[in-house]
C-alpha cells in the first residue's frame, strides 16, 4: 500500500502542471462563463505565445543546471532599438533583424563571461539584466514609445485562421522539441547538466554547450520580446520586466529542474507559460483586484519551486533505496 501511495504521489508531482491547469479551468469556468469559450482560449494561447517562448530559451539553460535572468533586459534592449529604429524611418524587416541580433549579441556576451572567464551564471545574468534595463531606460529617456500601426501586424494577422503568434510559438516549440529529444546537441544538453564533469570526461565539449544554451536563450528573449511588442504596440520603461520569473516559473511548472539533467519543452514548458496566462486572464475576466495578481503568481513560482524540490528528494531517495537493494541482492 506505501509503495502504491508513494508511486501515485510521484505520479502527481511529475504532471503537478497538468494538475494545476486542470484546476484552474474549472475554477475560472465556474467563476465566469466567458472563460472557457473558444475566443478567449484562442486570446490565452496567443497573449502566452511571447512568454512560452522566453521559457524555451530558459528550459535550454535550465537543463544545464545554469539560469539566464538577463531575458527581460534583453527584450526591453531590443524593443527600444527596434521603437527608435521604426519610429526614425528604418524598415520594419531590418528593425525586427536588429532585435534578434541584440539577442543573439546579448546571449554571447553572457556565455563568454560564463564559460571564458568561469563567472557564476546568476551574478553574471543578474548584472547584465542591470546593465540592459539601465542602458534601454538611457535610451528611451524613460518615456513611452507608441509604435506605427504596421507594428501590430505581426500580432494581429492570421494565417489559416490561426493568430501569427501562435504560429511562431509552435513552430519554436516544435523546433526545440526537435533538438533536445532528437539530436547528439539535445542529448549532450541533458549530459552536461545531469553530470557536468562526467560529460566532460566523456568527450563532450562543455563549453560550447554552455556557450551555446545562453546564445539560444538570448535568442528566444528577443523573439518574445518581438511578439510582445507587436501586441502592446509601444514599449514602456517597463517593458520586459519580471519576464525572467515568467519564464522559469513556465519551464519549472512544466518539469524542468532547477537542478538540470530533466524537462521537456513539449508539453511541459508551453503548458507552464498556458497555465500562468490562463491565471492571469481568468483574473481580468472575473474583475479581479489587480494587486492580487502579483500575489497569485508568486504562489505560482513558490509552488513550481516546491513541487521541483519535493520531486527531486523523492527521486533522491527512490535511488538510494535502489542501490540498498542492489547491494543486498
Amino acid at each position: 500500500m506505501n509503495a502504491r501511495r508513494e508511486h501515485l504521489f510521484q505520479l502527481g508531482l511529475r504532471h503537478v502542471s497538468l494538475v494545476l491547469f486542470a484546476v484552474v479551468l474549472a475554477a475560472f469556468s465556474l467563476l465566469s462563463p466567458n472563460f472557457l469559450t473558444g475566443p478567449n482560449l484562442l486570446n490565452i494561447l496567443v497573449q502566452s505565445s511571447s512568454t512560452a517562448i522566453v521559457a524555451v530559451g530558459m528550459t535550454f539553460v535550465l537543463l544545464t543546471a545554469g539560469v539566464d535572468l538577463s531575458v527581460g533586459a534583453i527584450m526591453f534592449v531590443g524593443a527600444a532599438v527596434a521603437g527608435k529604429m521604426v519610429l526614425g524611418g528604418v524598415p520594419l524587416g531590418l528593425a525586427l533583424a536588429a532585435m534578434l541580433g541584440i539577442g543573439l549579441a546579448c546571449g554571447t556576451i553572457n556565455a563568454f563571461l560564463i564559460t571564458r572567464l568561469r563567472l557564476i551564471a546568476f551574478i553574471v545574468t543578474l548584472a547584465t539584466l542591470y546593465l540592459g534595463r539601465g542602458f534601454a531606460l538611457w535610451l528611451t529617456e524613460t518615456r513611452a514609445m507608441n509604435l506605427p500601426a504596421s507594428f501590430l501586424a505581426l500580432g494581429t494577422d492570421r494565417l489559416l485562421e490561426v493568430p501569427v503568434p501562435v504560429w511562431i510559438m509552435a513552430t519554436v516549440l516544435a523546433l526545440a522539441h526537435l533538438v533536445l529529444g532528437r539530436t547528439p546537441f539535445g542529448r549532450h544538453i541533458y549530459a552536461v547538466g545531469q553530470d557536468l564533469e562526467g560529460a566532460r570526461k566523456a568527450g563532450i565539449r562543455v563549453s560550447a554547450i554552455l556557450a551555446s544554451v545562453y546564445v539560444i536563450s538570448g535568442f528566444c528573449a528577443a523573439l518574445g520580446g518581438i511578439l510582445a511588442l507587436a501586441q502592446l504596440g509601444s514599449v514602456s520603461p517597463t517593458f520586459g520586466t519580471n519576464k525572467e520569473f515568467a519564464a522559469i516559473a513556465a519551464a519549472v511548472l512544466g518539469g524542468t529542474s532547477l537542478f538540470g539533467g530533466r524537462g521537456r519543452v513539449f508539453p511541459g514548458t508551453v503548458l507552464g507559460a498556458v497555465l500562468i496566462q490562463s491565471v492571469e486572464n481568468g483574473l481580468v475576466i472575473i474583475n479581479a483586484n489587480p494587486y492580487l495578481y502579483p500575489l497569485i503568481t508568486s504562489a505560482i513560482i513558490f509552488v513550481a519551486v516546491l513541487t521541483d524540490s519535493l520531486r527531486d528528494a523523492l527521486l533522491a531517495r527512490l535511488r538510494r533505496r535502489k542501490i540498498r537493494v542492489e547491494e543486498a541482492d
